[in-house]
């Protein structure tokens, strides 16, 4: 009997096929990820962080599902171009006023920043400005006009016949009048400036379009600032036994997020609008800081994060609305080192300005927690009560830069610089380094508890290390 001639097509698909589950079988040892992780927040206020092609392949590699930019920069979108990454635009504060009024100018900021990337950038939400109603000075001139500058986007939108795209605006915690930390949940409002004029027609916006409510919600600052009253724990989704209930609603909380969402939720509520969906536009946990800052570790940021992907992947909603979906975005793709203020503002990246990971993280949550390599230990999640100084960091530095932060420090305070003039008992050595010094640490001591950072535009740093010498003494946080 002739056996049956071979398919020629055969030994290719076996080849294809082998081929497949080789590249599978390799995934799943080395990456847990897919195209549903959490978003990340993709900042640049930054002179280091890698091009936006690079940072694509980081933002895929870490597992992550979505991305929020600041602006509606060419670059980044066409390097989004083409992936399963769905995207959020923030749309700036300082143009709100002007897509307020026209709605020709509305329909050209569509035309020039959003239609030239669709459908291969998919973005899924505009976002008119961030945490605008956190400007008091901005009461009176852009808060009247957040919704109707969104109505005026969504109007362009539905002309040009874009359906998918969403529109919202962000809002911190502090539209509430509890701010951070609203407890109990059920008794949240927000704010009387706020409420009626702003919310309550943005409410009737975001509900009428089937959008979200963006809110910034960050269980560090608000376990930071509790005196001790929230266990660290619970506010990194490890509460163990740790619960709080709402005596308002009878709910059981298990952590910190929760209550926040919830929060927000009771007040929309309070303004006939609690069916609103609630998304998190930003959260996070920061993996560094100044020596006053407590709590702000790698060790903390990495479980914060993990807890939050392996939490949100199961999509558990909260006690006041169970198995909700909703977009989140963490907090941030880089630490940023031009962000201003304490050091906490420049350490939430997942990354360092180098493309290397901070820790190591699966945004999909699922990666099992146990899977992951030892973290450090953390140092400071007790306040450090030891001297502190402010010096000019140690590193190189422009010296027109050194000078200008120099003549400011020296323009602000009382008496700021008066040792370091001829005579002065830090006169010497003569450099302006050396005299940087002492003014950044002068000012900074004067200034602190009114808010000065010991920042000068990332020229200053902390230190725990006494700068004084011979007869030149620097006054410590300690007095």
């Amino acid at each position: 009997m002739v056996p049956p001639m071979a398919s020629p097509l055969r030994p290719l698909l076996l080849i294809l096929l082998a081929a497949l589950a080789c590249h599978a079988a390799g995934g799943s040892r080395t990456h847990y990820g897919h195209a549903h992780g959490l978003g990340v927040n993709y900042g640049r206020v930054a002179d280091d962080i890698p091009p936006p092609r690079r940072s694509v392949q980081l933002l895929r590699a870490a597992g992550a599902g979505s991305v929020k930019i600041y602006d509606a920069n060419a670059t980044v979108l066409r390097a989004l171009s083409g992936t399963r990454l769905t995207v959020s635009i923030m749309v700036p504060n300082e143009i709100i006023v002007d897509l307020a009024a026209s709605h020709a100018a509305a329909d050209a900021w569509v035309a020039a920043n959003l239609l030239p990337y669709l459908p291969t950038t998919r973005v899924k939400y505009l976002l008119v400005g961030n945490e605008v109603l956190s400007d008091t000075s901005a009461a009176t001139t852009v808060w009247p006009r957040i919704v109707p500058a969104m109505e005026n986007l969504h109007r362009s939108l539905r002309k040009r016949g874009v359906s998918r795209v969403k529109i919202s605006t962000t809002l911190a915690m502090d539209a509430l009048v509890t701010g951070a930390f609203p407890r109990p949940p059920s008794a949240a409002t927000f704010r009387p400036d706020i409420a009626e004029t702003v919310m309550r027609p943005l409410l009737r916006f975001i509900q009428g379009t089937n959008s979200y409510y963006f809110v910034d919600a960050y269980p560090y600052f608000a376990w930071a600032g509790s005196n001790g009253t929230v266990p660290l724990d619970y506010a990194l989704f490890q509460s163990g036994p740790t619960r709080y209930v709402d005596p308002g609603t009878g709910l059981t909380y298990t952590n910190l997020l929760d209550e926040m969402l919830d929060a927000v939720g009771a007040a929309m509520s309070k303004l006939g609008h609690g069916g609103v969906r609630i998304a998190i536009a930003e959260t996070g946990w920061p993996n560094g800081g100044d020596y006053d800052q407590i709590g702000a570790s790698v060790r903390n940021a990495a479980l914060y994060n993990r807890n939050l992907a392996a939490r949100f992947a199961k999509n558990p909603g909260t006690p006041a609305r169970p198995g909700a979906r909703m977009p989140v975005f963490v907090f941030s793709l880089y630490n940023e080192d031009l962000k201003p203020g304490p050091g906490t503002e420049r350490h939430w990246g997942i990354y360092y300005p180098n493309g290397t990971a901070v820790y190591e993280i699966d945004l999909a949550g699922r990666r099992p927690l146990s899977a992951y390599p030892p973290l450090p230990a953390a140092e400071n999640d007790t306040p450090y009560k030891g001297p502190i100084w402010c010096v000019l960091a140690a590193k190189k530095l422009n010296e027109t830069a050194v000078g200008d932060a120099l003549t400011y420090a020296c323009g602000q305070g009382n008496g700021t610089c008066d040792a370091i003039q001829p005579g002065g008992h830090c006169f010497q050595p003569n450099t302006g380094k050396a005299h940087a010094s002492y003014a950044f640490n002068s000012y900074w001591q004067q200034l602190r508890k009114t808010g000065a950072t010991c920042y000068f535009n990332n020229l200053a740093e902390q230190t725990i290390k006494d700068p004084s010498y011979g007869s030149c003494k620097f006054q410590s946080s300690l007095g």
